[in-house]
């Protein structure tokens, strides 16, 4: 899979500079939700790089340096766990996506954010389906937003040490719940997502 030939064709139609777009931590009982928006080199090749769902933790930590290298520019934002449920998940991911997209500079001509929604986007954005396994700068956003989401979540694991978010990073998994049914949510759950728990 050419990662480059969906935004050479973007290029092509006259686009000066494009941005990728992802987030991390949509789903998560805990934690913020983190974006990142990338503008590489075009045709610039990260050996290695892909979908950050489909690399191991080590391998997006040993993305991490040389994607912040070799970008033009990339901005990282968040938005917080009360952001979250002040706006719901959906509109908080839009506000940690404009927040990064604001960080470029240069500005992007065209933001392509992963997924099939882009009503909350306040730049210029087309939506890519699958986008982090199509397109090296939705791919590298990808490796940063989820990277600096797990690293938020592992000093959040030395601080809340009873819920194991070392283990999960905030994912709802059987050990996580069990924690909560024993020591009740911390400051940094999401209360809206625990009103399913069992």
């Amino acid at each position: 899979m050419d990662l480059w030939q969906l935004e050479n064709e973007i290029y092509d139609e006259g686009f000066a500079l494009l941005c990728g777009v992802d987030e991390a931590g949509r789903g998560p009982l805990a934690g913020p939700v983190y974006a990142a928006a990338v503008i590489l080199p075009r045709g610039l090749v990260i050996e290695g790089l892909n979908d950050s769902k489909k690399l191991t933790e080590n391998k997006r930590e040993a993305l991490f340096g040389p994607i912040c290298e070799a970008a033009l520019c990339f901005g990282i934002a968040r938005a917080e766990v009360e952001e979250i449920e002040e706006l719901n998940i959906l509109n908080a991911t839009f506000l940690a996506m404009n927040r990064a997209i604001e960080k470029l500079s240069p500005a992007p001509s065209l933001a392509l954010i992963d997924g099939n929604r882009n009503t909350g986007i306040r730049f210029r954005s087309r939506t890519v389906v699958k986008g982090d396994g199509r397109c090296a700068d939705i791919a590298a956003a990808s490796v940063l937003a989820k990277v600096s989401r797990d690293r938020w979540m592992l000093e959040m694991a030395q601080r809340y040490p009873q819920y194991g978010f070392e283990a999960h990073k905030g994912y709802g998994t059987a050990a996580h719940y069990a924690a909560l049914r024993e020591f009740g949510p911390s400051p940094i759950h999401r209360l809206s997502f625990l009103k399913k728990m069992h």
